[in-house]
């Protein structure tokens, strides 16, 4: 009798999960964040000048973009906003952080006036930390 017991113990059915799915799942959805990260970040499409600049320091790692199209249409964080419209909340932003980073995106089509027009705003609304972004030759 104690040699059926302990072939009953030794041979019992081992449990197993098959990883070759789950791998392939994560392996599809670390592709897909990779490839989608990019187009996320970059919001409104323009051509930036080539030149070469230092990083603005952020506080959390997230600064406000002030973007300028090549037709000269204004946003804020993606949202589109007249020049009033972006004196207000840009003054609104320094109310609340007096170190509130900016980045100010102007594309390489755009004439200079426009994109002056612009820090002009961000200047009159006392942003202390103002950065233009480029690309890197």
């Amino acid at each position: 009798m104690s040699r059926r017991r302990r072939r009953a113990r030794t041979e019992r059915p081992k449990a197993q999960i098959d990883m070759n799915s789950l791998i392939d799942l994560t392996f599809l959805l670390l592709v897909t964040f990779i490839v989608t990260l990019p187009a996320l970040e970059q919001g409104v499409s323009i051509l930036l000048p080539q030149a070469k600049t230092d990083e603005l320091p952020t506080k959390n790692g997230k600064a406000n973009t002030v973007t300028v199209d090549s037709l000269g249409q204004i946003f804020l964080n993606d949202k589109p906003m007249t020049s009033e419209t972006l004196e207000q909340t840009l003054s609104a932003m320094v109310a609340d952080d007096p170190d509130v980073p900016v980045l100010v995106r102007g594309d390489e089509r755009l004439d200079y006036g426009s994109v002056m027009n612009v820090v002009k705003i961000i200047y009159k609304c006392k942003v202390r930390r103002m950065s233009l972004v480029t690309v890197e030759k």
